[in-house]
Protein backbone atom coordinates (compact mmCIF):
# COMPACT_ATOMS: atom_id res chain seq x y z
CA UNK A 1 0.00 0.00 0.00
CA UNK A 2 1.33 3.35 -1.01
CA UNK A 3 1.12 5.88 1.79
CA UNK A 4 0.75 9.45 0.69
CA UNK A 5 0.83 12.66 2.65
CA UNK A 6 -2.89 13.06 1.94
CA UNK A 7 -3.79 9.66 3.43
CA UNK A 8 -1.66 10.42 6.50
CA UNK A 9 -3.49 13.74 6.91
CA UNK A 10 -6.86 12.03 6.63
CA UNK A 11 -5.84 9.49 9.29
CA UNK A 12 -4.64 12.29 11.57
CA UNK A 13 -7.94 14.17 11.17
CA UNK A 14 -9.87 10.96 11.86
CA UNK A 15 -7.86 10.46 15.05
CA UNK A 16 -8.58 14.06 16.09
CA UNK A 17 -12.30 13.51 15.48
CA UNK A 18 -12.21 10.29 17.50
CA UNK A 19 -10.56 12.13 20.39
CA UNK A 20 -13.21 14.86 20.25
CA UNK A 21 -15.95 12.25 20.40
CA UNK A 22 -14.24 10.47 23.31
CA UNK A 23 -13.98 13.76 25.21
CA UNK A 24 -17.57 14.81 24.51
CA UNK A 25 -20.12 15.03 27.28
CA UNK A 26 -22.17 12.33 25.55
CA UNK A 27 -19.26 9.87 25.63
CA UNK A 28 -18.42 10.77 29.23
CA UNK A 29 -22.05 10.16 30.21
CA UNK A 30 -21.88 6.80 28.42
CA UNK A 31 -18.74 5.77 30.34
CA UNK A 32 -20.20 6.94 33.66
CA UNK A 33 -23.39 4.95 33.12
CA UNK A 34 -21.39 1.91 31.99
CA UNK A 35 -19.27 2.10 35.14
CA UNK A 36 -22.39 2.42 37.31
CA UNK A 37 -24.01 -0.54 35.57
CA UNK A 38 -20.92 -2.73 35.93
CA UNK A 39 -20.66 -1.93 39.64
CA UNK A 40 -24.36 -2.25 40.46
CA UNK A 41 -24.67 -5.67 42.10
CA UNK A 42 -28.46 -5.71 41.81
CA UNK A 43 -28.33 -4.91 38.10
CA UNK A 44 -25.66 -7.55 37.51
CA UNK A 45 -27.78 -10.13 39.33
CA UNK A 46 -30.78 -9.22 37.15
CA UNK A 47 -28.65 -9.46 33.99
CA UNK A 48 -27.38 -12.87 35.10
CA UNK A 49 -30.94 -14.00 35.82
CA UNK A 50 -31.99 -12.74 32.39
CA UNK A 51 -29.16 -14.62 30.70
CA UNK A 52 -30.21 -17.88 32.36
CA UNK A 53 -33.88 -17.30 31.49
CA UNK A 54 -32.89 -16.53 27.91
CA UNK A 55 -30.97 -19.81 27.60
CA UNK A 56 -33.97 -21.77 28.88
CA UNK A 57 -36.29 -19.82 26.60
CA UNK A 58 -34.14 -20.55 23.54
CA UNK A 59 -34.19 -24.27 24.35
CA UNK A 60 -38.00 -24.19 24.59
CA UNK A 61 -38.29 -22.24 21.32
CA UNK A 62 -36.91 -25.22 19.42
CA UNK A 63 -40.19 -27.00 20.15
CA UNK A 64 -42.39 -23.93 20.20
CA UNK A 65 -45.80 -24.06 21.79
CA UNK A 66 -45.63 -27.84 21.96
CA UNK A 67 -43.03 -27.78 24.74
CA UNK A 68 -44.72 -28.49 28.11
CA UNK A 69 -43.07 -25.45 29.77
CA UNK A 70 -43.54 -23.05 26.86
CA UNK A 71 -46.13 -20.80 28.50
CA UNK A 72 -44.43 -20.65 31.88
CA UNK A 73 -40.94 -19.96 30.50
CA UNK A 74 -42.23 -17.38 28.04
CA UNK A 75 -43.96 -15.54 30.86
CA UNK A 76 -40.87 -15.74 33.08
CA UNK A 77 -38.69 -14.47 30.25
CA UNK A 78 -40.91 -11.43 29.73
CA UNK A 79 -40.99 -10.66 33.45
CA UNK A 80 -37.23 -10.91 33.85
CA UNK A 81 -36.68 -8.79 30.73
CA UNK A 82 -39.05 -6.13 32.05
CA UNK A 83 -37.26 -6.12 35.41
CA UNK A 84 -33.91 -5.66 33.69
CA UNK A 85 -35.19 -2.92 31.37
CA UNK A 86 -36.81 -0.99 34.21
CA UNK A 87 -33.79 -1.10 36.50
CA UNK A 88 -32.37 2.41 36.94
CA UNK A 89 -28.76 1.56 36.01
CA UNK A 90 -29.76 -0.43 32.94
CA UNK A 91 -32.18 2.24 31.72
CA UNK A 92 -29.57 4.99 32.19
CA UNK A 93 -26.98 2.94 30.32
CA UNK A 94 -29.35 2.20 27.42
CA UNK A 95 -30.24 5.89 27.16
CA UNK A 96 -26.58 6.94 27.15
CA UNK A 97 -25.74 4.21 24.64
CA UNK A 98 -28.51 5.38 22.31
CA UNK A 99 -27.33 9.02 22.52
CA UNK A 100 -23.73 8.04 21.74
CA UNK A 101 -24.89 5.89 18.81
CA UNK A 102 -26.96 8.79 17.50
CA UNK A 103 -23.89 11.07 17.68
CA UNK A 104 -21.77 8.53 15.80
CA UNK A 105 -24.51 8.04 13.20
CA UNK A 106 -24.80 11.77 12.57
CA UNK A 107 -21.01 12.09 12.21
CA UNK A 108 -20.97 9.19 9.75
CA UNK A 109 -23.74 10.76 7.68
CA UNK A 110 -21.98 14.14 7.67
CA UNK A 111 -18.73 12.58 6.47
CA UNK A 112 -20.51 10.52 3.83
CA UNK A 113 -22.47 13.52 2.56
CA UNK A 114 -19.26 15.59 2.42
CA UNK A 115 -17.83 13.05 -0.02
CA UNK A 116 -20.96 12.53 -2.14
CA UNK A 117 -24.71 12.60 -1.75
CA UNK A 118 -24.77 9.04 -3.09
CA UNK A 119 -22.60 7.57 -0.33
CA UNK A 120 -24.59 4.99 1.63
CA UNK A 121 -24.05 5.08 5.39
CA UNK A 122 -25.77 2.16 7.15
CA UNK A 123 -26.77 3.62 10.50
CA UNK A 124 -29.62 1.32 11.47
CA UNK A 125 -31.66 4.47 12.07
CA UNK A 126 -34.38 5.11 9.46
CA UNK A 127 -34.01 8.90 9.86
CA UNK A 128 -30.32 8.86 8.98
CA UNK A 129 -30.73 6.11 6.39
CA UNK A 130 -33.28 8.21 4.51
CA UNK A 131 -30.82 11.11 4.46
CA UNK A 132 -27.81 9.16 3.35
CA UNK A 133 -28.69 6.08 1.35
CA UNK A 134 -30.77 5.19 -1.66
CA UNK A 135 -29.89 8.44 -3.38
CA UNK A 136 -29.59 6.57 -6.64
CA UNK A 137 -31.94 3.68 -6.05
CA UNK A 138 -31.40 0.61 -3.95
CA UNK A 139 -32.23 -2.08 -6.44
CA UNK A 140 -35.59 -2.96 -4.89
CA UNK A 141 -37.55 -1.02 -7.49
CA UNK A 142 -38.36 1.72 -5.02
CA UNK A 143 -39.81 -0.68 -2.47
CA UNK A 144 -37.90 1.00 0.34
CA UNK A 145 -39.21 4.43 -0.59
CA UNK A 146 -36.11 5.62 -2.41
CA UNK A 147 -36.01 7.33 -5.77
CA UNK A 148 -35.48 4.92 -8.62
CA UNK A 149 -32.99 6.37 -11.10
Amino acid sequence: MLTTLESVNVLNKAEELAQLVMQSEIAEDYYRSLYRLQNDKEAQALISQFSKAKDLYEDVQRFGKYHPDHKRLTKEMREVKRNVDLHESVAAFKKAEKELQSLLDSISVEIGQAVSQYIKVPTGNPYFDSLSSCGGGCGSGGGCGCKVS
